[in-house]
């Protein structure tokens, strides 16, 4: 469905409940939270299911939206999932029930009853904001500022190369609508703990470039974050370090989870190199310039695994 068949889908049910991914990301919560508002704005009911993993700095625009124990939904509606395995422990019980998924990636398994998918759009959110409006004719300040965390959280504020004039315009709407950008950005791209500033330097410290400095990979261990003292809320976007680089093509992270044997790995690429494709190798997924997927081996053996497979795309297999 586009997004106006969306809208009148919603138009015509009540009682939802949305569903975010795991380690969930400003895009994800963000659609959600604008979502579950919008909804109730347009005399909905509509609930977010608690994410376990959602960290303090996206609380405020998902913690008032949590769907109370006895909530029983009549639908289920996944926002930026691109498959069921990417759903948090607590919803895997919805996985085979979605009514509705939306997304904008290309990965998207097809999994639900019913999408709205528009792989042109830079964030879910500015899907989320065309169905609203079509729902509705307006939204409220509180739907535009988390549809703005959303929006800016998956186009690096605006600096990634997927942002496009859509993105923007879709920005500028909802900054008329009421969202208080000045704030936003600074909470979300201009402060930084003192462990984040800790963990980037020893994630420098320990780059490593293969194939004449095309490519850059950074291990991030459980020992790495224990010392710096770093959480959850303080990796957002770790993964854009390695490609801050001028001469790099593929930067990846490799982010060690629960242990030595659980490794999280975020690609990130120039136009030269389909990141979603590199992922897609590894049963992961994404866009052409952002994917990412996990694998339970240690980060020393997904390393030589990934340098095996980029030397098919880099057949001078030169390290440094």
């Amino acid at each position: 469905m586009n997004s106006r068949e969306t809208a009148l889908w919603f138009g015509e049910r009540d009682n939802f409940l949305i569903i975010t991914h795991r380690r969930p990301d400003g895009d994800t919560l963000g659609c959600a939270a604008g979502l579950a508002q919008g909804l109730l704005e347009a005399g909905k009911a509509a609930f977010i299911l608690f994410n376990p993993e959602a960290t303090a700095r996206y609380m405020p625009y998902v913690q008032k939206h949590w769907a109370p124990v006895e909530f029983i939904p009549s639908y289920i509606i996944a926002v930026d999932i691109a498959t069921p395995d990417l759903f948090p422990e607590n919803g895997k019980p919805y996985e085979s029930a979605v009514s509705l998924a939306i997304d904008h990636h290309p990965s998207n398994s097809g999994y639900a009853s019913l999408s709205c998918l528009d792989m042109t759009k830079s964030s879910c959110g500015e899907i989320i904001y065309e169905i609203l409006m079509a729902l509705s004719g307006r939204i409220g300040t509180e739907t535009a500022s988390s549809l703005y965390v959303a929006v800016s959280t998956d186009t690096g504020c605006f600096a990634f190369s997927n942002t496009n004039s859509n993105t923007l315009r879709v920005a500028a709407e909802l900054v008329d609508a009421g969202a208080p950008i000045g704030e936003i950005n600074k909470d979300l791209f201009r402060k930084k703990a003192k462990s984040r500033i800790l963990l980037e330097a020893m994630i420098t410290a320990g780059m490593e470039f293969y194939f004449d400095g095309a490519v850059a990979i950074s291990i991030i261990t459980r020992a790495m974050m224990n010392k710096t003292g770093a959480g959850e809320n303080e990796m957002d976007d770790v993964a854009s370090i390695p490609t801050s680089i001028e001469e790099v093509i593929v930067g990846i992270t490799i982010r060690e989870l629960t242990g030595p044997s659980d490794c999280k790995v975020s690609v990130r690429t120039t136009p030269l190199v389909n990141a979603n494709d590199l992922a897609s190798k590894f049963g992961g997924g994404g866009h052409a310039m952002a994917a990412g997927f996990s694998l339970n081996v240690s980060a020393e053996e997904m390393k030589r695994k990934l340098l095996d497979t980029l030397g098919e795309i880099f057949p001078l297999k030169i390290g440094c």
